[in-house]
């Protein structure tokens, strides 16, 4: 059996079995492939149709990845909790049940440069809020060598993958963890806020299958609407960002939520591979102006 032939009897596997994809691929061939090429221990670009490809391979390396298989098809795990690794705009980061895996939509808006318009900072002091496993604040912190980042939670056990995390890139001296409830204990203002926070509606929350309901749900459930955190952070917002500031703000598929919410906000949607109907960017003008009424409710901006 070769490298192809391996790969294309997982890709049924895992398809017969009916397992859900979305943490790092999003169908049963890519998933085979990182199951089958983690299991061999080959590089993650590997040429599947490559010399190498058509070696045979030994019983050892077919046994692990059976090995690895059962074990995705079995507890219907994530495969990044199995291999203890994921990859997000091509960098890797420790991943394990403390924390979601790392996918947020915000890390394309990140590296391709979407957010330079509206960075008119040569040393950005910026946030990332629910940083869960670190991923946003690492991408951030590489992308903008001189930006001063905090990264904060609740959790503290997210923070300590978040720690793994940062100290496997050397950036401990341009990101500070914090614990914080929402903006609670984030000091100062920022020029930047990232947020990928719990923004799942309770009837999403109901009908997730297995690999998600293996995440912490703390860093998933957003209350009925999918709402409530973010009703929070945008009451609070603009207290912590300086003039010029703006907010990135992923809600994955609760955009109609989101706009129920907040009829009147001036929102900016930002262009990725789910389209605009994901990521949102609020300026501090936005957050602190009069359109915003009560709409956040009795202590929200007057």
């Amino acid at each position: 059996m070769t490298l192809p032939d391996l790969v294309a009897d997982t890709t049924r596997q895992l398809t017969e079995a009916g397992v859900a994809f979305g943490h790092g691929t999003t169908n049963a061939h890519d998933e085979a492939a990182w199951l089958v090429l983690h299991a061999l221990g080959l590089p993650l670009d590997t040429d599947l149709r490559g010399a190498e490809a058509n070696r045979a391979l030994t019983p050892a390396g077919r046994s692990a990845v059976a090995t690895l298989l059962e074990a995705r098809i079995a507890t219907r795990r994530p495969l990044a909790y199995l291999t203890h690794e994921a990859w997000l705009q091509g960098v890797p980061f420790h991943a394990d049940e403390r924390a979601i895996v790392p996918r947020s939509l915000i890390a394309e808006v990140i590296a391709d440069g979407s957010l330079e318009p509206w960075l008119s900072f040569d040393a950005p002091r910026v946030l990332d809020l629910c940083t869960g496993n670190g991923s946003l604040a690492v991408l951030a912190a590489l992308a903008l060598p001189d930006a001063r980042i905090d990264a904060a939670d609740l959790d503290p056990d997210a923070l300590a993958v978040a720690r793994i995390n940062v100290d496997r890139h050397g950036l401990q001296r341009h990101i500070t963890l914090l614990v914080s409830d929402g903006l609670a204990a984030c000091p100062g203002r920022y020029d930047l806020i990232l947020c990928n926070p719990p923004y799942v509606n309770a009837a999403s929350m109901a009908a997730l299958p297995p690999e998600y309901r293996a995440e912490p749900a703390i860093a998933l459930a957003g209350g009925a609407d999918g709402m409530d955190f973010i009703r929070q952070l945008l009451r609070d917002a603009a207290k912590h960002m300086t003039d010029e500031a703006v907010l990135v703000l992923e809600v994955g598929h609760e955009r109609a939520h989101f706009e129920a919410a907040f009829p009147r906000l001036e929102a900016v949607w930002l262009e990725t591979s789910a389209d605009v109907d994901q990521v949102l960017l609020l300026t501090r003008e936005a957050l602190a102006g009069p359109r915003l009424g009560g709409h956040f409710g009795e202590n929200g901006p007057r």
